[in-house]
């Protein structure tokens, strides 16, 4: 929409959407609740085979070496097809911290499983007494000999329950002052002994989210990803990958048409006021993608973003809640049916998608933090 393709650009995007037309399965299309991972993996494997699964990694690692557009390119057309995304959890957050910080024994081991789709990965960072204040968490890895033993708790891990290994910030300084210096990053296997999922429920009825225990679990030292205490330069690096993934304007577009197939079929576009509301809502997603456009031009140009990416999750998010509150209000008596609602243009579950928005503003720092990150370490402003 803020950007016209070039011819060769243009040639990429009808190869991807023909592509994606003829190959993504019908039944994992337009999902709310992302798919388990039985599902999701033969999908995975596709755009793998077809050298599409990590178009942000380098060649050297097995990737696409995609420019910053064609990356743009295959999000969008991936998101305008309803594919479920795939998790970034490994593909993205990992494999960038590996790539800068990893040894090359750790790249060597990691990355291919990752690419692959044979080894899940999933994300140890909140507590139950440290999700936003991440610097205050207490999870304890000791040295041992050649090993670290880590014992603690982490929650609120997306798809732990098929986890196959855990990258996670731990404790191994508590006298470290500031806090954040006390702290590393470690590569954890799920099923060592000591180690405890227990799945959670979420009000929108997935089943994804987990506590994970850690009872006296031995992680050789030779996980360690960057240098000992100093975890929190890795952790950072992730952050800021994990607030542009997390807002990224192409679910909303898609919420945007689920939002007026909904009205035109109730009949809430004959209401002068929801009229108003849906083109504000929309306004907003325009704004939202083009400051997501004005950081892809910036990465584009090498620029590497900071503080900065958590505009854009603030407003990506809080975009994506205000459009889930209209398909509601667009629903009007069956908005409470956990039935999907139909329309002329397909089924649309209404209650489910409200449900599941509900913890945007939430994962990867809640939006609060997010103002106090882009008054102090944005604008300048004094703590």
């Amino acid at each position: 929409m803020f950007h016209k393709d070039s011819e060769d650009e243009a040639r990429f995007r009808t190869e991807v959407r023909d592509w994606v037309e003829a190959n993504l399965p019908h039944s994992l299309r337009h999902r709310v609740l992302r798919p388990n991972m039985d599902e999701l993996r033969p999908w995975h494997r596709l755009l793998y085979r077809r050298g599409w699964v990590a178009p942000h990694w380098p060649k050297e690692y097995g990737g696409m070496g995609a420019s910053v557009r064609e990356q743009v390119i295959l999000a969008e057309e991936l998101a305008k097809a309803g594919a479920p995304q795939l998790s970034p959890l490994g593909l993205t957050f990992l494999a960038s911290a590996l790539m800068a910080f990893g040894t090359e024994a750790q790249k060597e081991a990691y990355l291919p499983g990752i690419l692959s789709g044979d080894t899940v990965w999933v994300q140890g960072y909140s507590e139950p007494n440290s999700g936003s204040d991440l610097a205050s968490l207490i999870t304890r890895a000791v040295p041992d000999g050649d090993d670290f033993v880590v014992n603690g708790q982490k929650i609120w891990t997306t798809r732990a329950v098929w986890a196959d290994r855990i990258f996670a910030l731990v404790r191994t300084d508590p006298d470290a002052k500031p806090k954040q210096a006390g702290i590393s990053f470690l590569l954890i296997d799920a099923k060592s002994p000591g180690v405890t999922i227990r799945g959670i429920q979420s009000i929108a009825g997935d089943d994804e989210l987990a506590t994970v225990f850690f009872d006296d679990v031995r992680v050789p030292q030779a996980n360690l990803v960057g240098p000992l205490n100093g975890g929190w330069k890795v952790a950072n690096h992730v952050l800021g990958f994990e607030r542009i993934t997390s807002a990224d304007p192409y679910r909303c577009f898609a919420l945007l048409e689920r939002v007026k197939n909904v009205a035109r079929s109730a009949g809430a576009l004959n209401d002068a006021a929801f009229r108003d509301r849906l083109v504000k809502v929309e306004i907003d997603v325009l704004c939202h993608a083009a400051i997501f456009n004005h950081a892809i031009e910036s990465i584009a140009a090498g620029k590497v973003l900071g503080p900065e990416s958590s505009i854009i999750m603030l407003v990506g998010t809080e975009t994506l809640q205000a459009l889930s509150d209209l398909l509601l209000e667009a629903a009007g008596e069956e908005a409470a049916s956990t039935q999907p609602f139909e329309t002329s243009e397909g089924p649309v579950e209404v209650a489910t998608t409200f449900l599941f928005n509900r913890h945007a503003t939430i994962y990867g720092g809640t939006n609060e933090i997010q103002r106090n990150v882009i008054a102090t370490r944005v604008l300048g402003l004094p703590r």
